[in-house]
């Protein structure tokens, strides 16, 4: 019954040193397929009438990550990548929980690989990461085992808050601001059951500012049902110095009831 166990049973808490987020802009009838039943896509529609969905790729630098209720001394450090998509999880009541249902999760620790594997279904990989502050730039590296997952970022902090990048679908920052991830909730279809399972984030002084990036590589979207298609930097933002955790997950049936 490993499906027991992938529900996030342990509330944890962490430090963020760093969190970057690249969100990208690609059409609605890639990621389609990719949304598992009870979720919608959460879209946008410029200003010229194009819809867009997104998926964000995110490098966090945590910091005595650990399960809520233990001291940070005993923590762990990790650096984690991911790629997620935004999307849309409708209640009965009426109310739209908007949050990111994962694709792939990559660490530079085989330990919280395992960890992250077995206790929930976020597809961890253990990567090669790399991080480090120059001055104002912040530069991550990341080699994945399988070379489907490589990226390398670097991030002016001095220019923010930062202009949209060039051909971003949004109209503003504001606009841009609504995808800006992590997002409150976390989704995970579990099939054994057709429930989702729900994670919320707790944050404090979240607060996070457009910057400018550099993205000398990206090898995502170059594999499986991306291939072929030329995804759009639609917006990048940073924060940094802020305690984070999630609580335990808790099931939902797909029309969003409570089990």
């Amino acid at each position: 019954m490993r499906h027991l166990l992938q529900r996030h049973p342990f509330p944890m808490r962490t430090h963020f040193a760093h969190s970057l987020v690249l969100t990208y802009a690609l059409p609605p009838h890639l990621l389609v397929p990719l949304v598992p039943p009870g979720l919608a896509l959460d879209t946008y529609t410029d200003p010229t009438g194009t819809e867009h969905g997104f998926v964000a790729a995110a490098v966090v630098d945590t910091r005595a990550l650990r399960p809520a209720g233990l001291p940070a001394r005993l923590g762990r450090d990790f650096i984690l990548t991911g790629y997620r998509i935004f999307t849309r999880f409708p209640t009965p009541g009426g109310r739209t929980m908007r949050g990111l249902r994962i694709l792939r999760s990559d660490t530079d620790n085989r330990l919280m690989a395992a960890g992250g594997n077995l206790f929930s279904r976020y597809h961890y990989r253990s990567a090669r990461i790399g991080a480090r502050v120059l001055g104002d730039t912040l530069e991550f590296k990341v080699l994945s085992t399988d070379g489907r997952a490589d990226l390398h970022v670097r991030a002016d902090l001095a220019s923010s808050p930062a202009l949209l990048p060039p051909g971003s679908p949004f109209a503003d920052a504001r606009a841009a601001r609504r995808f800006a991830g992590p997002l409150p909730y976390t989704f995970e279809y579990e099939p054994e059951t057709r429930s989702m399972i729900v994670v919320k984030a707790t944050r404090t002084h979240w607060d996070p500012v457009p910057v400018a990036v550099e993205v000398p590589r990206l090898t995502f979207f170059d594999h499986g049902p991306f291939t072929g298609s030329r995804p759009v930097l639609a917006n990048a933002f940073h924060v940094a110095d802020v305690d984070y955790g999630w609580e335990a997950g808790h099931r939902r049936a797909l029309d969003g009831a409570r089990r």
